[in-house]
């Protein structure tokens, strides 16, 4: 299969351009009959007549919020894609980056359906969702809408809407196993963006996974306040250094900032979202990655085989941890020692088989009241967990800022 080539004309421009000329006539809608004529040597024409020639490729679409190489969120899901496109035969990918969770998504999505023909979009940010995906897929209830987080409620949201998403706290427990191992100081640092629940899990399991290996370790927290604050997050980097913190990690959109910034300071660091490790290539430890290749890989061939979301062939609600592939660690730097690292393996396994329970009493949060008693635990499918809005013990910050 060829692989498409992309146009630097992003495709709102191409909708406006369409609209504003009488040359294409009237942008027509997927699942009719006829298509709007593509420009003379574009990339989908060559596409589309090999597909004609021997079986029309499935167009998918996906929407990232920001640079597809930003080393962390949009990456990840970027890497994914690129992974569907390889591995499953007979799918053409049209991507856009840098797309605001604004009234933008929703003339991406409109654009990719009615001009690329796409049947399938992966709308991948949080804030694509409600009223942008909601508002498409009630106008287009022939095309598939997978969105990457816990929204969709069963009888609520039209059947043509999956969510998707991973228990990556699996792998920052792990992560957070070797940090402990590797701490001389029993102080780590946490760069968070918001206290939303996904990401309190990401700093109470990497804490946990600490406290495993060292009782008394801690983890000071600072939130920056958005997903995007390069320079807030520097600070905030340099500051945990200054405190004596010796290993740190974060939940923002691009770990890159804080990578590079340990790096300069001599202190470890651990990663989220992909491999940062080009970046640290002397302090990094290991890190929780998404595998967005299994997963979309495995989607591919579901779309392919004729499954939909309509049909209940695919799940509206699709979750999973280390043992799904949903998540992974990154590979141990080279400061790693043969005890962290053999700790680290041995979690990670125990996570996998299930005989390892992140959430279990006696757990207090930071202010000292008992979240579990000693005979309570949560599992990682407890909706409980999804409903997060507590620091644990050891954790020194605030969630009310």
């Amino acid at each position: 299969m060829t692989q498409r080539r992309f146009s630097r004309i992003s495709r709102r421009q191409m909708v406006r351009g369409l609209m504003a000329t009488t040359a294409f006539g009237m942008v027509t809608k997927f699942g009719t009959a006829c298509s709007p004529p593509p420009a003379e040597g574009d990339a989908a024409t060559d596409d589309a007549a090999a597909g004609d020639a021997g079986g029309e490729d499935l167009v998918v679409g996906f929407i990232y919020v920001g640079p597809k190489d930003d080393f962390g969120y949009n990456q990840a899901h970027a890497e994914g894609a690129a992974a569907m496109l390889a591995n499953v035969p007979g799918i053409t990918l049209v991507e856009e980056a840098s797309v605001p969770e604004t009234s933008a998504v929703a003339e991406t999505m409109r654009s990719m359906i009615e001009i690329d023909g796409a049947k399938v979009l992966f709308p991948t940010s949080f804030g694509y969702f409600d009223p942008y995906i909601l508002e498409l897929a009630e106008e287009f209830p022939e095309v598939q809408f997978f969105h990457a987080g816990g929204l969709y409620q069963d009888g609520v949201h039209p059947d043509n809407v999956g969510s998707y998403f991973g228990y990556i706290d699996e792998a920052q427990y792990v992560a957070g196993v070797v940090a402990g191992h590797m701490s001389q100081s029993g102080k780590l640092g946490f760069v968070a963006a918001k206290p939303i629940p996904q990401v309190l899990r990401n700093i109470n399991a990497f804490t946990l996974g600490a406290k495993s290996v060292n009782p008394a370790i801690t983890t000071q927290v600072i939130f920056t306040g958005d997903w995007a604050e390069p320079v807030k997050e520097a600070e905030a980097t340099n500051s945990m250094a200054d405190q004596g913190i010796d290993v740190v990690t974060c939940h923002v959109d691009s770990p890159k900032v804080v990578m590079e910034t340990a790096e300069r300071r001599g202190i470890y660091s651990s990663g989220y979202h992909a491999n940062q490790g080009p970046l640290a290539p002397e302090g990094y430890l290991t890190g929780a990655e998404w595998d967005w290749s299994s997963i979309y890989t495995q989607l591919g061939e579901q779309f392919k085989a004729g499954d939909t979301l309509m049909a209940g062939d695919i799940p509206h609600i699709l979750r999973g941890g280390l043992a799904g592939k949903f998540c992974k660690l990154s590979p141990y730097g080279p400061a790693v020692t043969e005890e962290a690292s053999a700790a680290g393996d041995a979690a990670r396994e125990q996570l996998i088989s299930g005989e390892l329970v992140i959430y279990k009493g006696e757990l207090k949060d930071n202010n000292g009241s008992v979240i579990l008693t000693s005979d309570q635990e949560y599992k990682q499918d407890n909706i409980e967990l999804e409903k997060m809005d507590y620091l644990i013990e050891g954790v020194e910050g605030s969630i009310d800022g």
